[in-house]
């Protein structure tokens, strides 16, 4: 069963008499435990369809299920609520997931957030402020906080954006162990081709569209 499937996904913003189509029919299936990214130049449609699938917005119509859920018909709260225990950006605050979605108690939550420190190498960072670390440091940090509640899916816009290619291709290599630990699926709206040519899926819009989807090692086909 796919954890994400996409039908039909049109999303169009009124901007006053103009409206505007940033997505224009998408369709797709994400199965779990992947490792894949939408790519394209800007405006085509990749950050609309993050927010989507982080039930951050709703499509204009199509349908959108998500870890067997329909999340269109889930209102604010329920959305909220579905964000938080299945899907989290990497910028996600660790104390929302732990405090505020599963309540769990303190000797637990600490349990819970030491193993993710040493799974990203920052136990002995972790009495250390933010301005006190490196960003490559911080993205470490930022994954640890994403996978806290062990969320089905992790969403990231430009994960590598401001870290140097050594750094990047660490960050980057930590998801992917952490994604065979944890199954845990990452989907990434990115220009960077480091994260590019290690992506198993490669999704590529342009205009609002779906041009084309890439199977590493298994060929490119059209949307």
């Amino acid at each position: 069963m796919s954890l994400i499937s996409a039908e039909n996904i049109q999303k169009d913003y009124q901007t006053g008499d103009i409206c505007v189509k940033a997505l224009k029919n998408i369709n797709f299936e994400i199965e779990p435990s992947s490792f894949v990214s939408f790519v394209g130049p800007s405006g085509s449609g990749k950050t609309t369809l993050l927010n989507l699938i982080g039930c951050l917005d709703k499509p204009t119509s199509g349908k959108l299920n998500i870890a067997g859920t329909d999340v269109i018909s889930l209102n604010r709260k329920q959305s909220a609520l579905f964000r938080g225990k299945t899907v989290l950006t990497v910028y996600e605050n660790i104390e929302y997931p732990l405090l505020m979605v599963e309540v769990i108690p303190p000797d637990d939550r600490k349990k819970r957030v030491n193993e993710l420190l040493e799974a990203v190498g920052m136990v002995d960072q972790k009495d250390k402020y933010p301005d006190q670390i490196s960003g490559g440091q911080k993205q470490r940090v930022a994954v640890a906080r994403a996978l806290v509640t062990n969320p089905s899916l992790v969403l990231a816009d430009e994960p590598t954006a401001n870290l140097d290619h050594k750094t990047a291709y660490i960050v980057i290599n930590l998801m992917k162990r952490l994604r065979d630990e944890f199954n845990t699926t990452f989907i990434f709206s990115t220009h960077d081709q480091k994260i590019v040519g290690e992506v198993d899926v490669l999704y590529t819009l342009e205009d609002g569209e779906l041009k084309s989807i890439e199977v590493k090692g298994g060929g490119k086909k059209n949307a």
